[in-house]
């Protein structure tokens, strides 16, 4: 078995749709996956039924775009293994999905008035299925450079951070009810990629609140991070996942499969 579970798709901020994640997956021996669109429950059964005729078993996934409301920094939280029409989760993450498309579109219309002629239907247009557009679909329509590149980065930082002229960010949900809502919807809630967000103080905290687990294995992660996540999750009786965090084209170059969860985690998810 090898499961990588952490993956999105164009129901998000992904590049490539539901099955061409899946051909990857098949390539590269992954017999598990699970598709984190962030805060989009979107695509449920598509992603379901794609996977069963892949070979795959696609196990349900979410990435919810939290806050540590204590410490001021943002928080992921992912979530497994929920009910089908996850209401809580759903009535969760709309919020968020609205916040952030008003924010992208506030962006674009900032992009337009230093010189940019960007359409927002277009946009919104090139990121169907997802629900909602990202910094990384306005990027699609100002260059055609790759994502790792110097000039693709060097633009992104000018518009989207420091004083660029679309800088800024949306409110988060606070990472206790992100937790509160998996578990409520049935799901397993795991903290994302802590060592990258620095989100270790938190967790002892949100176990209270019902966390069930923490990302091991991560591209941002070093030996440093794997050793403090292996401590928290024996400290706390909690399950340690992993995955590649890909995004295809909208994020570093990374192959499904590459990096994976621990060997024994899997039967955790899916029994």
């Amino acid at each position: 078995m090898k499961a990588d579970l952490h993956v999105h798709s164009t129901y998000s901020d992904g590049s490539d749709h539901v099955e061409k994640v899946l051909e990857q997956a098949v390539k590269h021996g992954v017999t598990q996956i699970s598709f984190v669109d962030h805060d989009s429950i979107a695509g449920f059964f598509e992603k379901k039924a794609l996977g069963k005729s892949y070979g795959i078993e696609v196990i349900p996934g979410i990435e919810i775009s939290a806050y540590d409301l204590k410490r001021k920094r943002k928080v992921h939280v992912l979530g497994y293994n929920y009910y089908s029409e996850a209401k809580n989760i759903e009535a969760l993450c709309k919020t968020v999905r609205n916040r952030r498309q008003a924010h992208t579109l506030w962006q674009i219309g900032q992009l337009n008035k230093h010189g940019y002629q960007i359409d927002p239907q277009a946009v919104i247009q090139a990121a169907y299925p997802s629900e909602t557009i990202y910094k990384q679909h306005v990027m699609q329509e100002i260059t055609s450079a790759a994502y790792d590149s110097k000039s693709y980065q060097a633009l992104y930082h000018n518009l989207f951070k420091g004083d660029g002229s679309a800088a800024g960010d949306i409110e988060y949900v606070d990472a206790f009810l992100a937790v509160e809502a998996i578990v409520a919807d049935g799901g397993v809630a795991v903290v994302a990629h802590p060592g990258q967000l620095n989100s270790y103080e938190m967790i002892p905290e949100l176990v209270e609140a019902g966390l069930g687990g923490i990302e091991r294995n991560h591209p941002d992660h070093t030996a440093k991070d794997h050793k403090q996540v292996e401590e928290l999750a024996e400290k706390y009786g909690l399950i340690m996942t992993g995955g590649t965090d890909y995004h295809g084209d909208f994020g570093m170059q990374i192959e499904v499969g590459s990096i994976t969860s621990p060997s024994l985690l899997n039967q955790v998810l899916i029994d």
